[in-house]
This record gives structure tokens, sequence and C-alpha cells, in this order.
């Protein structure tokens, strides 16, 4: 088997932990002991994110034997539980369950978030960018969630089982939403090769990534993971009907405006299963579990919280949110 040959590039270190995660995974150098990185910055998203990998594609020239090797599994766990405290402390947390929900089921009269700046004012260079920031979540989109399944049962199995088999095409695998989005990245000139925007990307997308893999490998964060798929796909229908407006304003293509439509549809629907019978399957079997689903949905919102002040700070001064901005010979010609 030459899987390890097959997948992207390892992306250079950005300080002290991750360049050695990198150098550990290349067969050269050791681990450090103890992490004391900024939980939310470039260096210890970067490094956990490396270790995230390596349960889904892994990297080119990097053999699988290292997802289960037990010094990158320490290291992991210590950035996992600094990770994971510096959440608990800053998450903004709702009162209860019910409360959480409610929040997301409302749209604000005067939307200022990303998808209604894009939809609004959005240029195709901020929609290219987008697309390549969240190619890091859409090009393994569901796989995150597919964790949780062995961890369920009843209504909450079937309901989730279902609404994964959606995100995976329904068994056509041109209906994949993966392979959707990265025909959408064809349309807006970017390449579509898996990770390929990984060094690109800034720490807040990381960080918005980690979380599900965080939540989906641990089990006794199974009930997280839940309220982290809650809010995704709440607040996708809404949000993906102003981004297929966005495509169609700018003459991204037509997979770009698919992208987004498929997702109003199908996430309407996903929406009301995953509420009543997702989460109320759990709720029903393990009742001590509303605390946790909670916590995913205000964790979810508050990193993606953080990721659309970054894009926005730096869309609104006529910068770019990339750490490395997209070569212009990539731009999209239609």
């Amino acid at each position: 088997m030459n899987d390890h040959l097959r997948g992207p590039q390892l992306p250079p270190g950005r300080g002290q932990l991750s360049e050695a995660v990198a150098a550990y995974l290349r067969g050269a150098g050791r681990l450090p002991r103890t992490v004391t990185a900024d939980p939310y910055g470039d260096d210890l998203q970067l490094a956990l994110y490396l270790c995230y990998e390596l349960h889904y594609r892994g990297f080119a020239g990097v053999e699988p034997r290292y997802e289960w090797d037990p010094e990158l599994l320490r290291l992991r766990g210590a950035m996992e539980d600094r990770f994971l405290t510096a959440l608990r402390a800053d998450t903004p947390g709702h009162d209860s369950l019910d409360d959480a929900l409610g929040a997301l089921l409302v749209e604000p009269a005067e939307g200022t978030g990303v998808t209604h700046f894009l939809c609004g004012e959005g240029e195709l260079w901020h929609l290219r960018e987008y697309a390549a920031q969240r190619s890091l979540y859409h090009l393994k989109e569901a796989d995150p969630h597919a964790w949780v399944l062995p961890r369920l049962w009843g209504r909450a199995k079937a309901a989730m089982a279902a609404v994964e088999y959606d995100e995976f095409g329904g068994g056509r695998a041109e209906r994949v939403h993966a392979r959707l989005f990265a025909d959408l990245m064809a349309d807006l000139g970017l390449d579509t090769g898996y990770g390929h925007y990984l060094d690109a990307g800034c720490a807040e997308m990381l960080a918005v990534v980690n979380l599900m893999s965080l939540f989906g490998l641990h089990r006794e964060l199974r009930a997280a993971l839940v309220g982290h798929f809650a809010d995704v796909e709440i607040t996708s229908s809404p949000g993906s009907r102003r981004l297929a407006e966005a495509m169609r304003r700018t003459g991204a293509g037509p997979a770009a405006e698919f992208f987004y439509d498929e997702h109003v549809e199908a996430d309407a629907v996903h929406e009301q299963v995953v509420r009543h019978e997702v989460i109320g399957g759990l709720l029903e079997e393990e009742p001590e579990s509303a605390g946790d689903i909670t916590f995913g949905i205000d964790a979810t919102e508050f990193l993606e919280g953080r990721l659309a002040r970054r894009l926005l700070t730096e869309w609104r001064a006529g910068r770019s949110s990339l750490r490395a901005p997209l070569a212009p010979e990539m731009a999209h010609t239609s």
C-alpha cells in the first residue's frame, strides 16, 4: 500500500511547536514535552491540524503508522487540553439548550456577518478567498461528523446516518458535497487539490476545523459534536442562500451557484431532522447530555465569530485574509 504517497504536502511550520511536529512526521527531530503556545494561535492550531489530518488522508511521505504514534498522541493530548480549556473558559454560554437552539433560529434583521457582506458587497476576490479558506473543511465535509455514528444509538443514530447519507451524495459519487465544493472551486479558478490551501489558511479557520476533529475523535465529547452539527445545519440554509446570490451576482459560475443552492434545500430539511431526531433521540437516551450539546453549539459560534472578525477586518481594509494571497494566474476567467 502506498497511501502515504497520495496526501497533500506537509506545510511549513508556523512556530516551534508546529515545526517540531512537521519534523517528527518526516522522521527527524523530537517532540516537545510541554505546550505553552497560544491556544488560538497559528503555531498550536497548525500543529493540532497536522496531528488530526493523520486520521483523514495524511500527508505525502508520512508513514501511516504515525496516526497512532504514542509520542505524537501524548503531545496531541496536551494541545487538546490547552485548546479545550481555553474554549471552556472563553466561550459565552447559554443557560439552556433551548436558549442555544433558539438563538440559532433567529435571523437578525440587519445582518453583519460574512455571508451578509459577501451577498451585499463582496467582490469575486472575496469569494475566492472565502472558498480557499473554507476548503479546509468542505473538501472533507461530513467526515468529522461520521465519527459520532458508532457512539449513538436508536433514533439519534438512525437520523444522523440519514443526514450523513445525503452529505455523502446519497450513493452518487458526483453528488458528494466535497466533490460539489471542488467543482465550485474550479469555477472560481482555484486549485481543487485536497489540502492545497492549508499553508494559506488563517489560524481562525484552522481552529474551526480542529474543533470538529476534537469533538469527533473523543467519545466523551460526542454530544458536543451533535451540538456542533446542529449549529452547522441550522445556520447553513440562510447563509447558503446569501452565498448563492453572491455567486450569481459576481458571475462566479454554475457549479459555484449550485453548491450553495443545494445546501439551501438540503439543509432546510436536515435542520429539522437534527433538531427533532438527532438531538431529540440523544436526549431521550441521555438527558444529561444537554449541557454538552449546548457547549458544542456555543463553542462553534465562538470560533465562527472569531473567523468572521478576521475575514471582515482584512477585507474591509482592502487586504487579503489569507497568509499567502492567491496567485493572479489562478484568477477566474469566464
